[in-house]
């Protein structure tokens, strides 16, 4: 049963572990699994995880700051990840995300925000329930301003 709330991607595998992954009116993307297992042709899963989180909290700090009628220019993030073994197979053992706000120093309601924004967050919070996702958000010089 298909809600509002629904989605779906549809993965073909092409040759080898390159799988194309068709995200219907939105296009598609290649996907392939590092050396040596595969030829490292697009993003492997472990990375699409990452991308998703990042840009979910880029989103939900724009969103927040947006929301609180703030202007923050830019926003960036790097997101990094660790594999670790775990009962002898590799899993997701953490992600780190850097996020970066353009204008911070300008934004009045950007302490507020910085405690709320990951709320919004989906992906993160549902990733949150089996890796530990740290977030650390700094202004365009790099001072630390939550995390």
């Amino acid at each position: 049963m298909t809600t509002a709330h629904s989605f779906s991607v549809n993965l073909t595998l092409l040759e080898n572990y390159v799988f194309k992954v068709d995200f219907g009116d939105m296009g598609d993307i290649l996907t392939d699994e590092a050396p040596p297992l595969g030829n490292g042709e697009g993003p492997n899963p472990s990375r699409l995880v990452a991308a998703a989180v990042g840009n979910c909290l880029c989103a939900s700090l724009l969103f927040a700051l947006r929301k609180a009628k703030e202007q923050p220019g830019g926003v960036s993030a790097v997101v990094t990840g660790d594999m670790e073994r775990q009962d002898g197979r590799w899993r997701i053992g953490r992600i780190d995300v850097k996020l970066q706000v353009e204008n911070a120093q300008a934004l009045q309601q950007l302490p507020a925000v910085l405690e709320k924004f990951e709320d919004y967050c989906i992906v993160t919070q549902s990733i949150r329930q089996g890796i530990p996702v740290h977030v650390e958000v700094v202004d365009q010089d790099g001072k630390v301003l939550k995390g």
